[in-house]
C-alpha cells in the first residue's frame, strides 16, 4: 500500500516550484490563482526571493502548502494513495491531496494559519528546541521538572522519529531544559531559529482565530484514510478531521505514531510531497523495512 506524506515549514527553499510552473500547465493555472487569492505573487517570492524573504509568516507556509500540493495535482493519475498524513502544516496539504478541502479552501486556511501563529508569537515570546538521542521518557520527565521548577510552558511539541524530539515553551524553560537535558544524555540539544512556540499553549490565541475560520469552511469525506497529528489515526469523518485540525496547533505532532500506524494499516511506501526531504529521513529511521522516498 502507498501513502504520500506533506512536509511542514522549514522545508522551504528558494526556487521551490518553478520548474512545475515553467513545465506544466496545470501548475502555471494553479500558481497564478494562489497569487489572486493571496493578494500578492507568493511566485516571484518562491522562484528568485532570498532565504530571508521565504522566512515570512506569510509566505513560507503557503509556499510549502503550494509546492506540496501542486505536485501531487501534477502527478494526475499517478496520485492514487491508498492514505495520506501531513507534519503540522503539511497536514492542511494532505487534506487538499486527498479531496477533504478544495484548493482555495486550503490556501486561504493555511494563510489564515500563518497569520494567526504571527500575532501569536507577538503576543507571548517562545522557541523551540531539537533534542536528539534521548528517549521520550526522559525528555517529558526533564520537561515537567523544568516546567515546576521555572515556570511557564514546557512541552514535546514534535516526535520525530525515536532519536529526535522538538520541545516548544517559554524561552526560559526552553533553554533551561537544553541544559538539563544535554546533562542527561542528549547528543543535542540544540534551540532552533524558528519565530514562537509552536504546538504549545502559547498558540491558545492563534488556534481560536483558526477555529472560527475551520468552522467556516466546507470540509468533505476524503478520497482515503487521512492520518492525523494530534491522535496518529485515521480519520474520515469531516467534523473529526476538523475537531483535531483546531487542536493541532496546541498539541503535539505524534508522527511517530502516526508512521508506525500507517505501517500497521498495510503501508509499504511513503512518497513525499513537497519540498525537501525531511520526512523522507524521519520515515526511514522509524521503520527501516518501507520503501520512503521523494517525488
Amino acid at each position: 500500500m502507498k501513502a504520500f506524506v506533506f512536509p511542514g515549514q522549514g522545508a522551504q527553499f528558494s526556487g521551490m516550484g518553478k520548474e512545475l510552473y515553467e513545465n506544466n500547465e496545470t501548475a502555471k493555472t494553479l500558481f497564478e490563482k494562489a497569487n489572486e487569492i493571496l493578494g500578492f505573487r507568493i511566485t516571484d517570492i518562491m522562484f528568485n526571493g532570498t532565504d530571508e524573504e521565504l522566512k515570512q509568516t506569510k509566505v513560507t507556509q503557503p509556499a510549502v502548502f503550494l509546492h506540496s500540493v501542486i505536485s501531487a495535482v501534477c502527478l494526475g493519475e499517478e496520485f492514487k494513495p491508498d492514505m495520506v498524513a501531513g507534519h503540522s502544516l503539511g497536514e492542511f496539504s494532505a487534506l487538499v491531496a486527498a479531496g477533504a478541502l478544495s484548493f482555495e479552501d486550503g490556501l486561504k486556511l493555511v494563510y489564515a494559519r500563518a497569520m494567526a501563529m504571527q500575532k501569536a508569537c507577538e503576543m507571548a515570546p517562545g522557541t523551540m528546541a531539537a533534542v536528539m538521542n534521548l528517549d521520550f521518557e526522559t525528555i517529558e520527565r526533564i520537561c515537567e521538572e523544568v516546567r515546576t521548577e521555572v515556570g511557564g510552558e514546557l512541552v514535546l511539541a514534535n516526535y520525530n522519529n525515536p532519536t529526535q524530539v522538538v520541545i516548544s515553551g517559554s524561552i526560559e524553560a526552553v533553554n533551561t531544559a537544553c541544559v538539563r537535558l544535554k546533562e542527561a544524555g542528549a547528543k543535542r540539544a540544540l534551540v532552533l531559529n524558528v519565530g514562537g512556540a509552536f504546538h504549545s499553549p502559547l498558540m491558545q490565541p492563534a488556534q481560536e482565530e483558526l477555529q472560527k475560520a475551520i468552522e467556516a469552511t466546507e470540509f468533505h469525506t476524503p478520497c482515503c484514510p487521512v492520518y492525523q497529528n494530534v491522535d496518529a489515526e485515521a480519520q474520515t469523518e469531516p467534523e473529526t478531521i476538523k475537531k483535531n485540525l483546531i487542536a493541532q496547533l496546541t498539541s503535539s505532532v505524534r508522527w511517530t505514531k502516526e508512521v508506525q500506524n500507517m505501517v500497521a494499516a498495510g503501508a509499504t511506501e511513503f512518497v513525499e510531497c513537497g519540498p525537501g526531504k525531511a520526512l523522507t529521513g524521519m520515515i526511514s529511521k522509524i521503520d527501516q523495512n518501507v520503501n520512503a522516498h521523494t517525488l
